[in-house]
């Protein structure tokens, strides 16, 4: 089940690093709406990961190794900037991945189908904030176009094929490319090109390698269950 293990971790991981901002989103409306993509994210995960086996063992219990999410929803939170970019980046390729596995036939479609009408929501409030803070002040573009370049070097891994996921993967990074590109035009941004942004440089994180932060972010997200085995509510 090694696409229900990839889908879900990336879920499950992203899920995380947005939950981090409780308490620290710059204003109380983001606060909420943060959260509830958050929530979202996780309700998909615990979906996909139930069909491997126990969701709260996967969640808590597996090694760093063991975990194949991309790295793009691994990294920090940064700014507010940086994680806008990171959501627009994995919404609109979730999005774009969602729809095909909706209108498919494989044992994703159902569970595609409930969540591509959130994912659509995830998309638009990651791209309206980036236009926000891409044609707002020097400061606030400035501090977008960073996270944008920043974070475009591991955005080649969300194209990798996945065994058990049957979708056109070329067409998928082609409507991607062309959506990133739409909305960042529109912000005044530029879109990073050429070597020196890393361009479509594809990490390892279906293969269970992972960034230097993700170690941080997992020994987290499973203190409280590993001090407390068998614990429950």
């Amino acid at each position: 089940m090694t696409a229900a293990l990839a889908l879900g971790d990336d879920a499950l991981v992203l899920s995380h690093r947005l939950g981090e901002w409780a308490g620290h989103a710059p204003v109380l409306e983001e606060e909420v709406a943060l959260a509830n993509i958050a929530l979202d994210l996780l309700g998909q995960a615990r979906l996909l990961l139930s069909l491997v086996g126990d969701e709260d063992e996967l969640a808590y219990l597996r090694e760093e190794r063991a975990f194949r999410n991309v790295q793009l929803v691994e990294q920090p939170n940064g700014d507010f900037a940086h994680t806008i970019a990171r959501q627009l980046y994995f919404s609109v390729h979730q999005h774009g991945l969602y729809e095909r596995l909706a209108a498919g036939g494989s044992e994703f479609a159902g569970i595609a189908a409930k969540a591509v009408k959130e994912v659509a929501y995830h998309q638009d409030h990651a791209e309206q904030w980036t236009l926000r803070l891409g044609d707002g002040t020097p400061e606030s573009r400035d501090r977008m176009q960073r996270a944008v370049d920043a974070l475009w070097r591991f955005t080649g891994e969300l194209f990798q094929p996945v065994e058990g996921v049957e979708v056109d993967w070329n067409a998928l990074r082609s409507d991607w490319l062309a959506s990133v590109t739409t909305v960042l035009e529109r912000a005044t941004l530029t879109v990073p090109t050429g070597p020196q942004s890393g361009a479509w440089t594809a990490g390892a994180g279906r293969q269970g390698i992972h960034t230097e932060p993700f170690g941080r972010m997992i020994a987290e997200m499973q203190h409280l269950h590993r001090s407390h085995p068998g614990a429950s509510w």
